[in-house]
């Protein structure tokens, strides 16, 4: 693939980004080249595992979140310092260590650039949990609600 400079790419995902302390945003993130190193169950529980560590987002929250084999969807509520590309940027950071580390391989797991909305309601609030909860359903992962390993939903 031939690079294009007139062609955004996901320095457009970044263009009137802001981070608001306290809000919460729907974050997605892909694996580098949308490799499915998720699908291999000892790499998708030692990283799903990780999710347990109140530090994963420095002092970011995360409030419901889902591992898929290509990407991952999460809800991130910002703490009082942290903007969320730092916030995002220590998510990948660390679950790439670990990623690679069960893998026994080194390189990038995740793509450059990360998608964000922000929630201002509880309606938003309440459609984005049911997004992530119906994500490996939708996807043919799981047959009912529930029944997918890798994910906690608000």
């Amino acid at each position: 693939m031939r690079f294009d400079r007139d062609r955004p790419g996901h320095a457009a995902l970044r263009k009137g980004r802001c981070s608001v302390p306290g809000w919460c945003y729907l974050v997605t993130t892909a694996t580098a080249g949308r490799a499915p190193w998720f699908a291999v169950a000892d790499v998708a529980g030692a990283v799903a595992a990780l999710h347990a560590d109140a530090g994963l987002i420095a002092e970011a929250r995360l409030l419901s979140w889902v591992l898929m084999p290509d990407h991952w969807h999460g809800i991130v509520q910002l703490g009082p310092t942290t903007a969320l590309p730092q916030a995002i940027n220590r998510f990948k950071t660390r679950t790439a260590l670990c990623a690679n580390s069960a893998l026994g391989r080194r390189g990038a797991v995740w793509a450059a650039g990360f998608h964000d909305h922000a929630l201002r309601n509880e309606r938003e609030m309440e459609a984005a949990c049911e997004y992530i909860r119906r994500n490996p359903v939708r996807a043919g992962l799981c047959a009912a609600d529930g029944g997918y390993p890798y994910g906690a939903w608000g």
